[in-house]
């Protein structure tokens, strides 16, 4: 088992008629997703790490700090954790201010140095126009960012979110991602999230736990099990790699900036942002073209040497059986970010023809088509280096 620096988890047993037998461990700061479809046990897994459920051979260690193992368990109310459930929750005779302070018995305690504090919770959530009002006067997306400021105001060890977004609408859904993003930003306080939209865990996390019928099918790195040809990711309709990366130069006569990764640079329109400044970039699989060699006369501004790493087709399903999936690493030497694609094998085989089995290493260009350059929030004024 990992210590300081790492959230571990081990739960096997039985809940009722489900059978739980999961393992993972990742780093005990940032955002993890916790990601699967309904029923794989997402929920049993946060229930679990937040001790409202117990299985008989569980482990739960959190930076150092066992809070379960083979011979002890520590109950919920003793581990630290702040839990945001998919309702609010919220108690509807209190004010905003209290219930943001309802774990503090309604006072304003001073917070500890590495810990939150009232009006920077309330400024990373933007609360401050709604501090006197009922419940009953908040939208839906304003109530969960109550619930959020309520868990980070127990100043927990570790932020536990089940599916907050699941209730709310597209829309309130995009007015709410944004204030996740600055905790994520601004806050060392680590974070999992579960959700079964892919979508939700590209804006907000950086690793990535993946479940399935009560087990981790793969944790580690969010791009690099987007891009593992060996899970269900990679091979869908909506596969998609996410990359981070940092404004390396803008062109304002075109509104292009010049957006750096590991081994390479994508041309991303957009508005202009400091030098230096950290973006987010989703490259969907089916907007990545491969040529043998550079292509001239096109309108295509991202053009990308880089290697192959491996092609295998997509499998059994019929509609996507007559696809391969291609996953490429940028650079000349084929050393930097991972990027997938899906091609045809028509097109696959017009281009390769009989070189498949010699593809893995293999220089080509990849062509990207098109880039979504993920919202970045801005941060506020009481945001921590």
């Amino acid at each position: 088992m990992k210590g300081a620096g790492f959230i571990a988890a081990k739960f096997e047993g039985q809940l009722g008629s489900f059978t739980l037998d999961a393992e993972f461990t990742v780093p005990a700061s940032g955002v993890t997703g916790l990601f699967g479809p309904s029923g794989s046990g997402k929920t049993t897994v946060l229930r679990c790490i937040a001790g409202l459920h117990r299985v008989p051979n569980g482990l739960c260690a959190v930076d150092g700090e066992i809070w379960q193992d083979e011979s002890s368990f520590r109950p919920a109310h003793r581990r630290g954790v702040g839990y945001v459930f998919q309702e609010a929750s919220l108690f509807p005779h209190l004010s905003v201010t209290r219930n943001l302070l309802y774990a503090t018995c309604g006072r304003r305690p001073a917070a500890p140095a590495d810990a939150i504090g009232f009006d920077e919770a309330v400024a990373l959530l933007g609360l401050s126009a709604l501090l006197d009002r009922a419940p009953d006067r908040l939208s839906g997306g304003e109530r969960q960012r109550v619930a959020i400021g309520r868990a980070l105001l127990s100043q927990p060890k570790l932020l536990l979110m089940d599916e907050p977004l699941s209730a709310l609408d597209a829309e309130t859904k995009s007015e709410i991602l944004p204030f996740l993003e600055r905790l994520r930003d601004s806050l060392s306080l680590p974070i999992i999230y579960v959700s079964h939209d892919m979508r939700e865990i590209e804006r907000v996390a950086k690793h990535l736990v993946l479940m399935q019928s009560g087990r981790v099918r793969s944790a580690g790195l969010l791009n690099e099990l987007q891009s593992d040809p060996a899970l269900p990711l990679a091979a869908g309709q909506d596969a998609a790699v996410t990359l981070d990366c940092v404004v390396s130069d803008y062109d304002a006569a075109y509104g292009l900036a010049t957006l750096a990764v590991d081994c390479g640079q994508f041309f991303v329109p957009m508005p202009k942002a400091a030098i230096g400044s950290r973006q987010r970039l989703t490259i969907a699989a089916r907007d990545v073209s491969l040529a043998r060699e550079r292509p001239e006369g096109t309108t295509i501004l991202n053009i990308l040497p880089c290697r192959i790493v491996s092609a295998t087709p997509a499998g059994a399903n019929e509609m996507v059986a007559n696809e391969m999936v291609v996953v490429l690493r940028l650079g000349a030497d084929g050393t930097g970010a991972r990027l997938l694609a899906h091609v045809t094998r028509r097109s696959w085989d017009q281009v390769f023809r009989d070189q498949t089995k010699l593809a893995e290493g293999m220089p080509v260009y990849g062509l990207v088509k098109s880039v979504a350059l993920l919202p970045t929030p801005s941060a506020p004024s009481t945001a921590r280096p």
